[in-house]
C-alpha cells in the first residue's frame, strides 16, 4: 500500500553526520550532462547536490560547457568531457580522470548521447566501482534496463520519458498510476520516481506518494535540482527507494517555498536557495 510522504517519515530516510567526519565523507557526487544547448542542466543539479549536503561535486561536462560551467561557480569541480556529445572514448578517458571512491552519480540531465554503448559502458562501469546511480533525462532509454536490473538504481522520468523506457503513457488517475509505476518497478527491478504534481516513487515493493500540485514547478530546470538532490541523499543512504522518497520531499517543498516567494514566476535556480531551510530540520549529528 502506498503512502504518502511526510517529514516525520523523510526524516528517517536522511543519515546524520558524524561529528568527527572529514571532507569528502558525506558524499562524493559525479554529474554527467550538458550540451551545447542545455549547458544549465548539470549545473543546476551539482549545485543541489552540494546544498543538499555532499561535501564534493564533480561536473562532467562537454569541453565547449567547461569555461561557461566554471564561471558559474567555485564551488564546482569540472571534468572535461572530451567530445560534444557521449562516446566510447570519451567515457573511457573520464573513468581515468574521476576519483576511484565516488558515491553516487546522477547522469543524463541535457547530456547529448552520440552512441548508446558509450551510454551503456558508463553505467557498466559505475556499477562495477559500486558507485550508486540515477538516471535522468536522456541517459532513460529501454536499452539500458537490462544493465541496472536489480542493481539498486533510480530513474526519474517524467511521463513521456516513462513511455519512452516501458512503452505505456501513465495515467492521470493517481491510483492507476501508481499499479503502473509498481509493476514496472517490479519487473525491471528498479526504482521509479514518476514526477508529476504527484510524484509516485516505488521499488516495486515499498511505494511513496508525494503530493505537490505546485503550478509554478512546470518551468525547466527543476528536475534537474530533483536529480541532484537524489545523487546526494543516495550517496549517504544506499537504500534508492528511501533516497529517492526524501529527495522529492526536500525538492517540493523548495518549489513550494519558492513558489510562496515569487508566485507563478519562479526558475529554477530560486529552488536552490531553499533546499538547505528545507533540510535544515532533518540536520541530526552523531
Amino acid at each position: 500500500m502506498a503512502k504518502i510522504l511526510t517529514s516525520t517519515i523523510v526524516k528517517n530516510f536522511i543519515p546524520p553526520r558524524k561529528s568527527s567526519s572529514r571532507k569528502g565523507e558525506n558524499g562524493k557526487v559525479l554529474v554527467v550532462g550538458g550540451n551545447y544547448l542545455y549547458h544549465g542542466a548539470p549545473i543546476l543539479s551539482s549545485l543541489a547536490a552540494l546544498r543538499a549536503g555532499s561535501d564534493l561535486v564533480y561536473t562532467c561536462v562537454p569541453k565547449i560547457n567547461v569555461a561557461s560551467t566554471r564561471a558559474i561557480s567555485p564551488n564546482l569541480i569540472v571534468v572535461p568531457l572530451v567530445d560534444a556529445k557521449l562516446t566510447r572514448g570519451a567515457v573511457h578517458k573520464l573513468l581515468g580522470i574521476i576519483p576511484k571512491e565516488l558515491d553516487s552519480s546522477t547522469i543524463g540531465m541535457g547530456l547529448g548521447i552520440q552512441d548508446k554503448e558509450a551510454l551503456k559502458l558508463l553505467i557498466n562501469s559505475l556499477l562495477d566501482r559500486t558507485v550508486m546511480l540515477s538516471l535522468d533525462a536522456s541517459a532513460l532509454i529501454p536499452e539500458i534496463l537490462p544493465y541496472v536490473k536489480g542493481k539498486k538504481v533510480i530513474v526519474t522520468p517524467h511521463a513521456g520519458e516513462f513511455r519512452r523506457m516501458f512503452g505505456e503513457v501513465p495515467p492521470d488517475s493517481i491510483k492507476q498510476r501508481t499499479v503502473i509505476v509498481q509493476k514496472y518497478a517490479k519487473e525491471n527491478d528498479v526504482t521509479i520516481l514518476l514526477k508529476g504534481p504527484t510524484d509516485v516513487v516505488s521499488d516495486g515493493t515499498h511505494t511513496f506518494l508525494n503530493p505537490k500540485n505546485i503550478s509554478a514547478m512546470t518551468v525547466g530546470g527543476t528536475g534537474d535540482v530533483l536529480s541532484g538532490i537524489v545523487a546526494a541523499i543516495l550517496s549517504k543512504n544506499k537504500n534508492p527507494i528511501e533516497a529517492a522518497s526524501a529527495a522529492v520531499f526536500v525538492n517540493g517543498k523548495a518549489g513550494l517555498l519558492a513558489q510562496r516567494k515569487h508566485g507563478l514566476h519562479i526558475v529554477a535556480t530560486d529552488l536552490l536557495d531553499f533546499i538547505s531551510i528545507v533540510m535544515k530540520p532533518f540536520d541530526r549529528i552523531k
